[in-house]
């Protein structure tokens, strides 16, 4: 990276500003893929995506192909999904369940456990050839908390539980859902592109500015349907709405009073009569559990909630869990899913399934919003980024004390911690 700034923080002027270079700029991104993704730990999916021996799944995380899976010990791993032959992808296929993994391409076969099992000709190579030596690559890190697995491509990486730092009071509320602290992932992937930067989607994952005016539909839909969307007292769990705030290592959340309703303790009207019983259930249940004050805690509040870089989730009308992987400097690939207690009876399922696809699906009232919205910021970035070289991120700068949901204390952390690491010497190679 050049000497030129891409992050300007001037708390007593008060003044924070991005250089828009950092959304368009080819250079930018290849330094990404070595200062942040190589050294953060990056999610790789849920330990409920995997649940017997030889389980896989295959993703893309940082830039690599690898297969999430359990091992003949129902142990999770990572494997780099590449033969030590030739290099070929050794698992082609999304998902399934495999004793043996065979490479197409000459016929080397790895079993669940990574080793290399099958050479064909295996004679005719020399004395000094060793299969014991040409196992899968796994990640040289990979840890779990509460079910959510993490790779890191740093050995020397900080433990997983110290880099979520506050975020683990988040992920625990999320948890704190199901009766026995197991959720799980509901089968089914939402998958898709935008052709903007991934940094645009970060800031857009935890913007509640851009509320009122993005989603407008959505928010008429709600109120026509019946739901009161009265602004809470301050002092309610959350000042005004909610807060937005830091919470160590560039990770952050907006944290708001719950007036969407979800499967997990609040009904609303556009969830049907039906479904009224078994959502009150669900509320005494938590509070049974958990006391009145965590039950209201985990219904009453929704939080959007992102872990450096990459992760967020969205714990609001439902629970999504969702990743995105930077392409090219104007376009990324989305990957989300739906997260529910393990215990969920099927109606409670259903109404959850119906709130994940009615805002955060790809054809819900939220997602087309937002795509077209950081796809005409790429747009008017790319046209006008030398002329107009900054974007203001100062909404709440001279406030003492909490910010609100509508500020961007939170975005700025991310950007801090973007920039830290930017500047930071780069890894030996090795």
């Amino acid at each position: 990276m050049n000497d030129r700034p891409l992050v300007l923080n001037d708390p007593q002027a008060p003044s924070f500003q991005v250089n828009r270079s950092s959304m368009v700029d080819p250079g930018i991104l290849e330094l990404e893929r070595r200062r942040v993704f190589d050294v953060c730990w990056i999610y790789v999916g849920h330990e409920s995506e995997v649940r017997a021996p030889g389980d896989f799944r295959t993703r893309t995380v940082c830039g690599r192909p690898v297969i999430f899976c359990r091992d003949s010990k129902n142990a999770v791993r990572v494997f780099l999904n590449t033969c030590r032959h030739r290099g070929a992808m050794v698992c082609r296929e999304p998902e399934g369940n495999a004793k043996i993994h065979t490479c197409f391409y000459h016929g080397w076969s790895y079993d669940r456990d990574g080793r290399l099992d099958g050479v064909p000709g295996e004679k005719d190579y020399p004395a000094s050839f060793k299969k014991s030596d040409y196992g899968l690559k796994e990640a040289p890190r990979v840890e779990t908390y509460r079910g959510f697995v993490f790779l890191n491509f740093e050995p020397e990486a900080m433990p997983l539980e110290d880099y979520l730092a506050g975020a683990k009071e988040y992920i625990d509320l999320v948890i704190d859902q199901s009766p026995s602290g197991q959720m799980e992932v509901i089968q089914g992937t939402q998958e898709y592109d935008i052709r903007a930067n991934w940094k645009l989607l970060v800031e857009n994952s935890f913007d509640d500015y851009h509320l009122l005016t993005t989603h407008s539909t959505w928010l008429n839909y709600l109120k026509n349907a019946g739901v009161e969307m009265k602004r809470p007292e301050r002092g309610h769990l959350l000042p005004a709405h909610g807060v937005g705030k830091p919470l160590g290592n560039g990770h952050a959340v907006i944290d708001n009073v719950n007036f969407r309703g979800r499967p997990v303790a609040k009904w609303i009207p556009v969830y049907g009569a039906a479904a009224k019983p078994e959502i009150e259930r669900i509320r005494a249940e938590l509070v049974a559990r958990l006391g009145e004050a965590r039950a209201a805690r985990v219904a009453d509040t929704n939080r959007n909630l992102v872990v450096f870089p990459n992760l967020v989730l969205n714990d609001g009308s439902s629970m999504t869990v969702r990743t995105f992987q930077p392409l090219a400097p104007d376009r990324m690939r989305v990957s989300a899913w739906a997260l529910g207690p393990k215990e969920e009876t099927p109606t409670a399922r259903a109404v959850r399934l119906d709130s994940f696809l009615t805002f955060y699906g790809p054809g819900g009232f939220a997602t087309p919003d937002d795509i077209e919205a950081l796809e005409a910021v790429q747009s008017g970035i790319c046209a006008t980024y030398k002329e107009v070289p900054w974007s203001v991120m100062s909404r709440g700068m001279e406030k003492p004390g909490e910010q609100l949901n509508t500020d961007e204390l939170h975005l700025r952390a991310f950007w801090l911690q973007w920039d830290k690491l930017m500047r930071a010497e780069p890894r030996a190679p090795g």
